[in-house]
């Protein structure tokens, strides 16, 4: 399978349950409705004329539409540039961008803003049914990339070590978008629900694990270091679910 193929892989069995939620929105992604808006948003790039290894600037932070954004241009073969500024074929971001600081052709946005198209236009027609199975994938500074094949082999590498079940609930604590983005990656192979929590304080850690039936927390080194010994959840630091990207 390839990255985005294995993020998806879950989702035949868990249909319309939770796959991600955001405390600060209150926004919540299903399964059923990742899988549906990045096959059909990957038609919509392609149908704009994103081609083959274009390179997309994803200016989206941390939340549920970032999956969303980043699978689209990988299932339509397309590479996303995490950030804000830059030359690319095309944009997506949240709402609005400085269009000082990019050179693209066009800019799909999540949310109204002057001078973007909705990103909901990509989704108006057809479906991308089967994604790149080798090739660049993703760019953090545009020097090194990322492709599926080191990507999907990362994950499963990681699932062995870290273990999640689909009936775990995973608080994510981590704010840093790409480790964000590889911990819900994570989960959803697994079928799992994640939770983001925007960088809470170990009180307000501790109190939405309980509130949530939380089985794991995947928190920056030193929130994580004060919630270890908790013995019903398993705390992990945050690098470890990059670490072995050399991040």
């Amino acid at each position: 399978m390839t990255w985005t193929e294995l993020v998806m892989s879950s989702a035949p069995t868990k249909g319309d349950q939770p796959a991600v939620s955001d405390v600060r929105t209150g926004e919540v992604l299903s399964y059923s409705a990742f899988v549906r808006r990045v096959t059909r948003a990957a038609a919509g790039l392609r149908r704009n004329g994103l081609e083959q290894g274009d390179h997309v600037i994803v200016d989206v932070p941390l939340g549920v539409s970032l999956p969303v954004a980043v699978h689209s241009v990988a299932w339509a073969g397309g590479v996303s540039t995490l950030g804000s500024t830059g030359k690319a074929r095309m944009m997506i971001t949240l709402r609005d961008y400085d269009p000082g600081a990019v050179q693209v052709d066009r800019v799909f946005s999540f949310r109204p803003a002057p001078g973007v198209r909705p990103f909901g236009e990509l989704l108006v027609s057809g479906a991308v049914e089967f994604g790149p199975v080798a090739g660049p994938a993703v760019t953090l500074d545009g020097v090194r990339v990322f492709d599926h094949i080191e990507l999907a082999g990362d994950l499963r590498k990681l699932a062995a070590r870290l273990v999640i079940g689909e009936d775990d609930v995973v608080i994510s604590a981590v704010s840093e978008p790409f480790t964000g983005l590889r911990v819900m990656d994570l989960a959803m192979m697994a079928g799992a629900h994640v939770v983001l929590a925007h960088d809470p304080s170990v009180i307000g850690c501790r109190v939405l694990a309980e509130e949530r039936g939380a089985t794991m927390i995947v928190a920056p080194y030193d929130l994580a270091r004060r919630l270890l010994g908790d013995p019903v959840r398993r705390v992990v630091d945050q690098r470890a679910v990059v670490s072995s990207l050399g991040l």
